[in-house]
């Protein structure tokens, strides 16, 4: 079964592979929802996805007015992000996704964690990730849709 933590909320299972959705959300389509539909609703080797817990940043209604808000959602994500055994990045278009490129540099490019990459082909610094990765992680895979995303995060289980 996968079961989705929504940012803030607490979750704890040290017994299932976790899994961080790492990408844009300002400005950016919910790239989210598609990619856990995705997720999901596919058979893998003949099987669907099972214990695996997925870490969504995304919270369907940010209150970006209620002071300390911001931080309580970099607080998560930095906790969740430290503890994930796998960290996905997607890139997403509408944004530059700094932030991502920051979580990329910090959790993927600079840690033994697993790491799946994945661009929307509109996204406008693909070069500078894929030059990044290539030197930092030259094993890795980038993909550019969400479906060959989720393929990957799939092995990486």
């Amino acid at each position: 079964m996968v079961r989705i933590v929504e940012a803030p909320e607490i979750y704890s299972n040290p017994y299932k592979t976790t899994l961080f959705l790492a990408g844009g959300i300002t400005n950016c389509p919910d790239w989210q929802k598609e990619l856990i539909d995705i997720l999901t609703h596919t058979k893998y080797d003949g099987e669907f996805l099972q214990d695996l817990i997925i870490y969504n940043p995304r919270r369907k209604n940010f209150p970006i007015d209620i002071p300390g808000e911001s931080e309580r959602q970099i607080t998560w994500e930095y906790d969740y992000l430290k503890s994930s055994d796998i960290i996905s990045f997607w890139f997403s278009r509408g944004s530059l996704n700094p932030i991502v490129l920051y979580e990329l540099g910090m959790w993927g490019n600079s840690s033994d964690t697993p790491i799946v990459i994945g661009m929307d082909p509109e996204y406008e610094r693909k070069t500078d990730v894929i030059i990044q990765t290539k030197l930092a992680r030259p094993a890795i895979r980038i993909v550019y849709s969400l479906v060959d995303m989720a393929n990957e995060i799939a092995k990486a289980i």
